[in-house]
């Protein structure tokens, strides 16, 4: 494909392009992104034959070869790890006589955290790589390309491609220039104070806790949170969609941008939560435990993630989709932004209706959670 002097090709993985080349164009700012990252998945078989991810990154490349924007792109033949739902889409589409699989996927897999989904040199390059996009589903017979979890500033350069914006809600942690934990806790209510330090306490009683970057996570780490990640996998998923081989790959390749917290009992882990740590924001990834102990899940996953982001001076923590008992523990009601390219007009048309009144109910959903956070008023 050709545009303008332009060159797009479709790759078969993102290990096709030199590393610097990709990261050049990604940033650092977003770990899940990163070359690192992605050839992380593909070479541990998490993405690839069988998985349903099939890599298929687009690059556009000037006349004399230089790498001017790429898409983190996937043909899909299901709808799993997306985290923005479109099935009622899927089943609405093939109750038609339609084929709504495969599909065009640009996204980081498995991964609902916001980022920059048109990796760029400038945005002029934009329309191309998205005309590219359209090409590759219409030669190819898709019905539609999902971008999820786009970074809101790019927003706008997929709607000026035509593109359907698509809005829900997760629950951010914002940090307010505290030094410690108690200095977030003082900005509560009496009441969720109380709670809070009542939950930690619980939690806490009897357990060790320590907080492993990449480059000290050994394999028997791993190990441990192999099985806590295969019995959250199992009970969300039926599968868990890493590997095993997928955690050795990303704590080797992306190092002390990994934070691995384990809850020991008598030195012995029975719980952890993986994050990720980018230029501004603590990702919380994967949770598990071998072991109940209540509030132990809000422990790792929230309240330590949030003393790992005031220690590292982070701004906020994104601790994944869903979740609005996030919102009594500090966390705030966020928007986040999808953007989808329809094949059909038709069926393009009742998206687009579709759409317009979902996001007017998430509008009115998120001003309504805004009114609700722990935080004292006035």
């Amino acid at each position: 494909m050709s545009d303008g002097g332009l060159v797009a090709r479709v790759l078969g993985a993102v290990g096709d392009v030199p590393a610097q080349a990709w990261d050049a164009l990604a940033g650092e700012g977003n770990p899940f992104v990163s070359h690192a990252f992605l050839t992380a998945l593909e070479d541990s078989g998490s993405v690839g034959p069988g998985s349903g991810w099939q890599p298929a990154p687009i690059v556009i490349e000037d006349g004399a070869g230089h790498l001017l924007g790429v898409l983190p792109s996937y043909v899909k033949g299901h709808s799993q790890g997306e985290y923005v739902f479109d099935h009622a889409w899927a089943d609405a589409w093939q109750r038609a006589g339609g084929r709504y699989y495969p599909k065009f996927q640009i996204a980081a897999p498995f991964t609902p955290a916001t980022g920059p989904r048109l990796l760029l040199a400038d945005d002029a390059f934009a329309p191309p790589l998205l005309s590219a996009a359209e090409q590759v589903c219409t030669g190819n017979g898709f019905s539609s390309a999902h971008a999820t979890f786009v970074d809101p500033a790019q927003l706008p350069l997929f709607e000026a491609a035509g593109w359907l914006p698509r809005s829900d809600i997760q629950f951010h942690w914002f940090n307010r220039d505290y030094r410690t934990f108690d200095d977030f806790l003082a900005q509560l209510s009496a009441r969720k104070r109380k709670t809070i330090r009542k939950e930690r306490e619980g939690a806490r009683a009897g357990l060790d806790f320590v907080h492993l970057p990449g480059n000290e996570i050994r394999p028997q780490h791993w190990d441990a949170f192999w099985e806590f990640y295969q019995d959250t996998g199992s009970r969300k998923w039926g599968q868990p969609y890493l590997t095993r081989t997928a955690f050795d790959l990303i704590g080797e390749r992306l190092g002390d941008k990994v934070l691995l917290m384990l809850a020991l009992e008598e030195g012995v882990p029975i719980a952890g939560a993986l994050n990720f740590v980018g230029a501004d924001t603590l990702y919380g990834r994967y949770w598990g435990c071998t072991r109940e102990v209540r509030f132990l899940h809000f422990e790792l996953c929230y309240y330590q993630a949030i003393e790992a982001a005031i220690e590292r001076g982070l701004a906020k923590v994104e601790a994944g989709a869903q979740g609005p008992h996030k919102l009594a523990r500090g966390y705030q009601p966020v928007e986040t932004w999808s953007a989808h390219w329809i094949a059909d007009p038709g069926f393009r048309d009742a998206v687009a209706d579709f759409l317009q009144r979902e996001r007017a109910g998430i509008a009115v959903d998120r001003e309504w959670l805004a009114g609700r956070t722990p935080f004292k008023r006035g």
